[in-house]
């Protein structure tokens, strides 16, 4: 019998990982953001940021852009990165960190929702839904982001 190599194990915890992709675009001078409705638990039905969770070996870049084009169908679209958000509590799910992105587009785009997005639509930012898990801090952020740069 062939000895195996033990795999390594952690003995602490790990919070899961997520991606989550702010996508603005300027229409008539005014900014909008492209919102997702919930289709599934927690939180079906509330209004979110685009993104979900990062497979294994998966770059955090090519799981927010799988998202995006999976619950939007929006795609070939450039992406920053400008925060990450871990605060227990902030998914019912357990302990989730997220890192979030931020895309530019010149206007709005044509999006329909997919996956387990039962709605993908453009917000005034001036004029948001009530935001899922704490996706008003992350847009804050990126506003400010977007405003700044």
């Amino acid at each position: 019998m062939k000895n195996r190599p033990t795999p390594y194990t952690y003995p602490f915890p790990r919070p899961a990982l997520t991606a989550d992709v702010v996508c603005f675009a300027e229409n008539d001078g005014q900014l909008h953001v492209l919102l997702i409705e919930r289709n599934h638990p927690p939180f079906a039905g509330c209004w979110a940021i685009p993104g979900g969770f990062v497979d294994e070996n998966e770059s955090l870049e090519d799981a927010a852009r799988r998202e995006l084009l999976e619950e939007t169908t929006l795609a070939d679209v450039a992406i920053e990165q400008f925060g990450a958000y871990g605060d227990p509590g902030r998914d019912p799910r357990g302990h989730t960190v997220t890192v979030a992105f931020l895309a530019r587009l010149p206007e709005r785009v044509s999006v329909t929702g997919s996956d387990d997005a039962a709605r993908a639509e453009w917000f005034l930012v001036d004029e948001l839904p009530a935001l899922a898990f704490d996706h008003d801090r992350i847009l804050a952020d990126a506003l400010r982001r977007y405003r700044t740069t």
